[in-house]
Parts: C-alpha cells; sequence; structure tokens
C-alpha cells in the first residue's frame, strides 16, 4: 500500500496543478474519484488484467467511466495510466488528489478514535482545542474502537496524537524490550 501511495504521490501532484491551473478542481475531483470507484470492482480489474485487450481499447473502457463532461486532461490522465501499466494507481492517486484538494482549501480531516463513546460536550470541547492547535477548517470523523483500551487516537494528515491506553502499554512494552 505505502508503495503505491509513493507511485501515485506525483501524478496527484501534476492532477491537482493541472486542474487548479484549469480551473476545473471540482469537475477533476469528480473525475478521479468515478474512475477509482470503477477500478474497486472486480469487473474493472478483471478488464485491467486482460491480455487481450490492447492499451488503447483498455484506457477507452475507463476514459468512458469518467464520463463526457470530464476534462480533456483527466481522460489524458487515463491514457497515461493506461499506457504505463497504471490504472490499479488510481484509487490512491485519487485519494492524494483529495488531500491536495483539501490542503489548498485549507481544511484537514481530523479522525479521532475513541474506546468508548464521547460526550457530545466533550466533542465539542477536543474540536475547539484541534481547531485552534491546527489553524485550519476542520472535517471530524468520530470513530470508536474498544481495542484502544481506553483514551483517544487522533490522527490530522501526518500529526498523530496516541492518547490510547493500548498506545501508552505499547510504548512501556518497547521500553522493557530494550
Amino acid at each position: 500500500m505505502a508503495e503505491a501511495q509513493t507511485l501515485a504521490r506525483p501524478y496527484a501532484r501534476a492532477a491537482f496543478a493541472q486542474a487548479r491551473d484549469e480551473g476545473a478542481v471540482e469537475a477533476w475531483s469528480q473525475a478521479l474519484t468515478r474512475l477509482a470507484l470503477a477500478l474497486a470492482l472486480a469487473e474493472a480489474e478483471a478488464l485491467v488484467g486482460d491480455p487481450r485487450l490492447t492499451r488503447a481499447q483498455r484506457a477507452a473502457v475507463f476514459v468512458d467511466v469518467l464520463g463526457g463532461d470530464a476534462p480533456q486532461t483527466a481522460k489524458n490522465l487515463v491514457r497515461l495510466l493506461a499506457d504505463n501499466h497504471r490504472l490499479p494507481l488510481a484509487p490512491a492517486i485519487a485519494h492524494a488528489f483529495e488531500r491536495l484538494r483539501a490542503e489548498a482549501e485549507g481544511r484537514l480531516q481530523v479522525v479521532i478514535t475513541s474506546a468508548l463513546p464521547v460526550a457530545e460536550s466533550q466533542r465539542q470541547r477536543l474540536a475547539e482545542a484541534l481547531r485552534r492547535r491546527l489553524t485550519a477548517t476542520l472535517d471530524l470523523v468520530w470513530r470508536e474502537d474498544p481495542r484502544l483500551i481506553g483514551g483517544a487516537l487522533i490522527r490530522a494528515g501526518d500529526l498523530v496524537i496516541d492518547g490510547s491506553l493500548r498506545g501508552q502499554l505499547q510504548r512501556l512494552r518497547n521500553q522493557l524490550a530494550v
């Protein structure tokens, strides 16, 4: 998975720069999302690996998935991916594109995973503290995972704050193992 993200990142950066230059970030976002969803289907996986199809035929199938309203440059990206046997990277490219878009718009997705349900008043206090610390518009996603035992795990982009009991136990285990 890390390799796919690494390979996808230059494509996503180039796509985002092109979309921004065209003033078509939303159209590109929709096109890449459609492509990623299509490639998640088992039938699409079979098409990508079908040796009977030429690269041009494979590209044509996935260009059609984008729809007629997709930017021509997005269609060109699909052709490039097909030519270079990189179509399976489309979901990772779409994900990286959306991260670049959110960053450019000053938005940040924050995933807060707690061991137990969090009261609304605590959610509001934590959200406000995170807004002050991260100075961005936050898209908060709340999850529960009893494996954390207690506390919470916060992921915001590259920032990870592990205040879970499970994390503390893991750090203690690592210290004792040395």
